[in-house]
């Protein structure tokens, strides 16, 4: 039998991968506390809820994201001009922009960063594929 709650986290489960980690974070917490708190059914709604608001809030999370945007707006890095939308899913050009190291605290391991039309955006360096912009 289909549960329209076990369909509805099957759909959210269908992000880009940029927004797998919040997802996937997000829908484990909210699986968790769900399940404590009403069993098995509590479970599925807690992930799917979890799922949604991982996505929402993306790779940094909220807790995370303002001290972001404060360290690299500290950092004075030089914004490169782009003439393309800054947004997720965005390939950069190969040549032109400086990659930064992200601070082991943000603990994003396997992501750059830099600064693009003065929005701090995450990258994956291998594809120079923006995964979140820092508004």
């Amino acid at each position: 039998m289909r549960h329209p709650l076990a369909s509805a986290a099957l759909l959210l489960l269908l992000g880009t991968a940029a927004q797998a980690q919040g997802l996937q974070q997000g829908a484990r917490e909210g699986s968790r506390r769900g399940e404590e708190m009403a069993g098995p059914l509590g479970a599925v709604v807690g992930g799917a809820i979890g799922a949604a608001v991982g996505t929402a809030n993306g790779i940094l999370g909220i807790d995370r994201r303002e001290r972001f945007r404060i360290y690299a707006h500290a950092e004075r890095r030089p914004s490169f001009a782009y003439g393309g939308p800054v947004r997720v899913g965005t390939v950069l050009p190969e040549d032109g922009i400086v990659y930064y190291d992200v601070p082991r605290e943000f603990e994003l391991v396997g992501f750059n960063y830099t600064i693009v039309n003065d929005h701090p955006v995450l990258v994956e360096p291998g594809t120079r594929r923006i995964v979140e912009v820092i508004d």
